[in-house]
């Protein structure tokens, strides 16, 4: 999913919040126009103050109705589109208030303003969602936002989608076709990615063996690339895909995780707004923590380790529980790992300080992580953070932990934390990516509050 698709779609939501609001304004003044009082007297008192304080909360009920059709679906919709759903939207709005006036009984000001109302903000909301349109698409002329789509398979279907990405407002760019799958297919896709880069591979040839087609997922997941592939006769029948038409052609995307689209939006915009509340709430506990550390031993009070992130290094930030230059002692400690696979785990490490050991039980020393959520380096909830060496040594289905950003928390940390084995750990993140909502987020929230006043599973 591009950033430019959530960031226009995310603009949706004030554009028509902008509209409505707009409509019932421009309603209520030409009701007060010299003529339409000369036709219709008026005959009641609404004060513009009052009237714009019922406009503001009645707007957002309008936004719930458009969410509820799909207007703010991130996929590409027709002009078409946006026309039929905003009449619906606005009207199904208008009619629910109607319904409200009549059985709350109420004798209305004027019927005039909700009728005006009604049509302007059919008008408005299309014009508003055109305009937004435009800018997207003259962006696409100097790339931004543009999906980069290698095609795979030499067949008509190829032809008829190379004719319709490479019209100039499709949003799409064609960077390489391959007329089939073999040992140098990847080779070529890795040459292509660093060239170009590619965002969507399209496999257009039923007739690939499902061995290769396997093969193909993999290196797309490996890579964080959208894979699409024209199915054959109940291709169409799997789960976790979405089948659009392209060219009037089926096309499958298969889909990793849950978290895209509006999930990403609204994961992303609690991890902002609980990230700093937690640098705030715990300013105070900052400073006693760092006075302790400094107390205890020598060394800076906070440490940064290099983690990876969808593929991508990025410091981590913790304070320091472990003596100075920790690190260098751990290549003499690996024999003693106490947990198997790749992550290292020792229970009596000989690193580790007297205050550091209190730091680690009450899971105080991850509280800097905020600052990484902030950045964007970490989310709230997600996998565990990985380190270098031991993503190295990951399978290729160990690496499927690697597709969405690490986590503060998550279920592996929530699940047993320490007493789990690594392919267990594995397996309850991959879980969570696949099946992710924002209830599964809150459940891992509460669950972590509770573990750390209980002081169970601290690393």
């Amino acid at each position: 999913m591009k950033k430019s698709e959530l960031i226009f779609t995310a603009l949706l939501l004030p554009m028509d919040f902008i509209m409505i609001i707009s409509a019932a304004i421009i309603a209520y003044f030409i009701r007060f126009t010299g003529t339409i009082v000369e036709l219709r007297p008026i005959l009641f008192d609404l004060p513009f103050k009052k009237y714009f304080i019922i406009v503001l909360i009645i707007a957002p009920v309008f936004l719930i109705i458009f969410s509820w059709l799909g207007l703010y679906n991130i996929k590409n919709r027709r002009i078409i589109d946006d026309i039929y759903g905003s009449f619906v939207g606005v009207s199904t709005g208008f009619v629910g208030i109607a319904i409200y006036i009549f059985l709350k009984a109420e004798n209305f000001s004027s019927r005039f303003i909700i009728i005006a109302s009604w049509f302007i903000a059919i008008i408005l909301v299309i014009v508003g969602r055109f305009l937004i349109r435009y800018i997207q698409r003259k962006l696409y002329k100097y790339g931004y936002g543009v999906h980069r789509v290698v095609l795979i398979g030499n067949t008509s279907a190829a032809k008829n989608i190379i004719y319709t990405y490479n019209q100039p407002r499709s949003g799409y760019k064609i960077v390489a076709k391959i007329e089939k799958i073999n040992e140098e297919t990847f080779l070529k896709l890795d040459e292509i990615g660093k060239k170009f880069g590619i965002d969507e591979i399209v496999q257009t040839d039923p007739s690939i063996p499902k061995e290769k087609i396997l093969d193909l997922i993999d290196f797309a997941d490996d890579r964080r690339i959208d894979i699409k592939y024209i199915p054959d006769l109940f291709g169409t029948q799997a789960t976790n895909i979405d089948v659009r038409a392209v060219a009037g052609i089926p096309i499958v995307e298969l889909k990793r995780t849950p978290l895209d689209g509006w999930g990403k939006i609204i994961k992303r915009t609690i991890d902002i707004i609980f990230s700093i509340i937690g640098i705030i709430f715990f300013c105070p506990l900052f400073i006693i923590v760092a006075i302790a550390i400094k107390i205890n031993s020598r060394g800076p009070v906070f440490v940064k380790l290099t983690r990876v992130s969808r593929e991508k290094k990025f410091n981590m930030f913790k304070f320091r529980s472990m003596v100075k230059d920790a690190h260098l002692m751990k290549k003499d400690l690996l024999k003693y790992s106490e947990r198997k696979g790749p992550l290292f785990k020792m229970k009596n490490d000989p690193r580790i300080t007297k205050i550091g050991k209190i730091l680690r039980k009450t899971r105080i020393d991850e509280l800097p992580q905020f600052f990484n959520v902030l950045l964007n380096d970490m989310s709230l909830v997600g996998p565990r953070p990985h380190e270098p060496e031991e993503v190295s040594q990951y399978t290729k289905n160990q690496r499927k932990v690697l597709a969405i950003k690490p986590g503060m928390s998550g279920m592996a940390q929530v699940s047993g934390a320490s007493d789990l084995s690594f392919d267990e750990e594995v397996k309850l993140d991959t879980y969570y990516i696949e099946n992710w909502s924002l209830k599964l987020d809150l459940q891992i929230l509460f669950r972590t509050g509770r573990i750390v006043l209980s002081g169970a599973g601290a690393a």
